[in-house]
């Protein structure tokens, strides 16, 4: 269930996140254009069904897909640029949002801010730039599935083997599609990795 995406064009754009004289601006930028490569993978074999659409030539069925069975959740404050970049795609799906923060000691997560909406029915997509310990990410599945979703995918930039490991361990049932899995975790976070996502993309470095 985890999927490294192998991309020429995934791997350029990783790297340009890498380099820390990119603006704000374009880092966002660039995390909301890395997070529609992703959504485009993770939904390469969607179902699609018949949606009645007013085409020039009258009404028409075309295979569609039903974007209000999805919703997306960011977890806050670094994942936002990703959310910029589906909601392009799917403008019709809804979004939660989770708010988790980490002890700089314990590298233990908390959550503190859970505005999700009922997800019966629905499939869930997390969106998460940095997977370094999983424990954040793991607690926030822990919160997502407890919606009761019927299914859950998650969606991550950069990562740690051992952040994967972990969600591999703890939340078998996700699938995980991640752009780069970097060398490893040092002292909780990822080697070489891209530094703080949030303080980069907020300029609250």
């Amino acid at each position: 269930m985890i999927h490294e995406l192998d991309n020429a064009i995934i791997t350029h754009l990783v790297n340009r996140l890498r380099d820390m004289s990119l603006n704000a601006t374009d880092f966002r930028f660039t995390i909301a254009q890395i997070a529609k490569l992703l959504f485009y993978e993770a939904f390469r074999n969607e179902p699609l069904g018949p949606k009645i659409i007013t085409t020039w030539k009258g009404k028409k069925p075309f295979a569609s897909l039903d974007e209000a069975h999805y919703v997306f959740i960011p977890i806050l404050r670094a994942a936002l640029p990703m959310l910029d970049g589906i909601i392009e795609v799917m403008p019709g799906s809804s979004s939660g949002f989770l708010a988790m923060k980490r002890d700089e000691v314990t590298f233990e997560s908390r959550l503190y801010y859970d505005r999700i909406p009922d997800l019966s029915g629905k499939t869930a997509v997390v969106c998460d730039p940095m997977l370094a310990t999983g424990g954040s990410l793991s607690d926030a599945l822990d919160a997502i599935k407890a919606k009761a979703p019927e299914r859950v995918i998650s969606l991550n930039i950069i990562g740690a083997p051992e952040g994967v490991a972990h969600i591999a361990k703890t939340h078998p049932d996700v699938e995980l599609y991640i752009a780069k899995v970097d060398e490893k975790l040092e002292n909780g976070y990822i080697q070489p990795g891209i530094g703080d996502a949030g303080d980069r993309a907020f300029n609250t470095l």
